[in-house]
Formats: C-alpha cells, structure tokens, sequence
C-alpha cells in the first residue's frame, strides 16, 4: 500500500480548499471569495484500495497584520513539517507579485513539488505561460499541472502523479474518516461560511464563532452558538435590519449542520463583542486559533 503526507499552501484565495474538497469529493473545508477564508490546518483523507493520502489544507500565507495572521501562518509552516509532498496553488487570474516573492521564500523543502496553475479559465494562455515560466526558473524539478479545482479539471492527473511519489506504508486513519476535525469545529466552521456568504465584505476578518452549548440527547438537538466581532457597531451590521441577516446565517447552516449531523437541529445565534480579539491571545486560544499549552 501507498500512503502519505501532503500538504496544500499558497496565498490566500487561490483555491486551497476547493481543491482539497473535489480531490475528496466531499466538503471538509469551508470556501468563499473572501481572502483567508481558511484559519486551521484541515486534514482530509483520501482512500483508496491500495492508497491513502492525508492531505493538509492551510491557511493561506500572508505577510500578517494580526496576531491572529501570525497564528495562521505559523499553521501553514508547521504543516511543512514531516510530509512526503507538497501542492502550492498558484491563482493563473493574478499577477505574479510581492506576496507570491514572500511565499516562495517560504517553500523550502526537499520533498516532491506539485505546482497547480489553478483558474486558468480566468486566464489567458500568455499569463498561463508567463507564470509557469516563472514558476520552472524557481522550481526546475518541479511537476506543474494546469487545474480548475472548481470544476474537477485535471485533479485526477493531480492525484495519479502524487501517487508516484508516494512511499509504500501503512493506513494512517479508518477508511470512514473523510477529516480529523470533530463535529463541534465543522460546525462552528458552517456557520462562519454562511455569516462569511451573507455579510459579504462588510466584516469577513472580524469574525469568530463560538460554540456556547449543545444539548446531543434533545429533539431536536439544541445548538446555541455567537458570531464574535470585534466592535459594537459590527454587531448590527451581523444581526441587520429586524434580525434579517443572522436569521438567514442561522437558517443556511441549520441546513447544512442537520446533513453534517444527519438529525435535526435547533439553532440559536447571537451576536457577541470582543474588542480586537484578533490580537488577544486569550481569544485566539478560546476560538481555537491558538494552542492552549
């Protein structure tokens, strides 16, 4: 059997987690158009008969403006740690720029590198070309592949090459386990998608979510949980005009986290102020950012 480590890292937005979510056919990690979207290492696990790859989907690498950016990139380097691979996402639609040159001086491994071109369908063929160009100067040994993770395009030639380099070895998780992230942190990432859906651009860095009590033997279960952000006046914009927007927060994930959970549920919502909680590190161990240790 074949099995292994490998991690997905590149800036943010550039497709790290749709990419993980079609390799498993499966949604582990929350997507949005929202940059840093993601803020832990998800792992997600692919199986097959004679093959198992644990993939680790990172937050994207960015030059941090808070403690919290600090907390997410140390993530993204950790999981550099002990892998048999490496996938860095490159988004064909942007500009090789100063933020690329930053990442890149981060990438120092000596495992197999997969480069994915991803969203070449928002690129022409020249910016393609420009970029894997740039790309093969940095890393000649490199396997570049041209993707649409959106769509599925090229992430079967994704997985039959990193399947090459893989060594022989045993099955890291039960051939159930689709994630190593338990119910509690999936739903606590389902209702931050839906508030990240819904508010849009209005306070998308400002938002944690907190789970404050889950009654498992009710019927339904009843789920009470806060969206944190960081000033009052974010807290109308979160809960808007009449409540109509954190009612529509909790409608969208009551929906998703009854398929999570296959019962139904009853879900609460509130809205809490934690005054910069991005740059506390009480509040980024307590909204599971940080180590606790």
């Amino acid at each position: 059997m074949k099995s292994g480590f490998v991690s997905i890292i590149g800036r943010p937005n550039v497709g790290k987690s749709t990419l993980l979510n079609k390799i498993l056919d499966k949604k582990v990690s929350i997507v949005s158009e929202k940059a840093q979207t993601t803020r832990n290492n998800i792992k997600g696990i692919y199986h097959r008969d004679d093959v198992q790859i644990v993939f680790v989907d990172t937050p994207g690498i960015h030059k941090p403006h808070a403690k919290l950016g600090e907390e997410m990139d140390k993530m993204a380097y950790a999981s550099l740690e002990e892998i048999d691979a490496l996938i860095l996402v490159v988004d064909a639609s942007k500009k090789f720029g100063a933020g690329d040159t930053f990442l890149l001086e981060k990438v120092n491994v000596d495992v197999p590198l997969f480069i994915i071109i991803n969203k070449i369908d928002l690129a022409t063929i020249v910016e393609v070309n420009e970029l894997k160009m740039i790309y093969t100067e940095k890393f000649p040994k490199a396997k570049i592949i041209e993707c649409v993770a959106l769509e599925g395009f090229n992430v079967d030639t994704l997985i039959e090459e990193i399947i090459k380099v893989l060594p022989e070895g045993p099955a890291y998780y039960e051939k159930e386990t689709i994630t190593d992230q338990d119910e509690i942190f999936q739903m606590k990432e389902i209702i931050r998608e839906k508030a990240l859906r819904i508010l849009r651009d209005e306070v998308p860095h400002s938002i944690a979510v907190y789970m404050d009590h889950i009654d498992w033997d009710s019927s339904p279960i009843e789920i009470k949980a806060s969206i944190i952000v960081e000033k009052e006046s974010q807290k109308g914009i979160v809960i808007g005009k009449g409540g109509k927007k954190i009612k529509e927060i909790g409608s969208l994930a009551r929906k998703d986290i009854e398929s999570l959970l296959h019962k139904h549920v009853f879900l609460e919502l509130f809205v809490k102020v934690r005054e910069d909680w991005r740059n506390e590190e009480t509040y980024l161990k307590e909204f599971g950012y940080k180590n606790k240790n």
